[in-house]
């Protein structure tokens, strides 16, 4: 996984972050499921990066 993927998995995890909460705070569900998909993605995008790596290794 390089450098610059790591960082932009997690501005996106924590983009949703932000979106959720401030959902939440407002009251607007479509935002806080959109934070919710946001972190997922990141979640997933990052998982992918570390089974690459763990080929890679071999």
């Amino acid at each position: 996984m390089g450098l610059g993927d790591k960082i932009e998995n997690a501005a996106e995890k924590a983009g949703g972050k932000g979106k959720e909460a401030a959902g939440t705070a407002t009251g607007d569900e479509s935002l806080r499921t959109e934070g919710q998909a946001d972190q997922a993605k990141g979640d997933l995008k990052q998982a992918g990066e570390k089974v690459k790596d763990a080929f890679k290794k071999d």
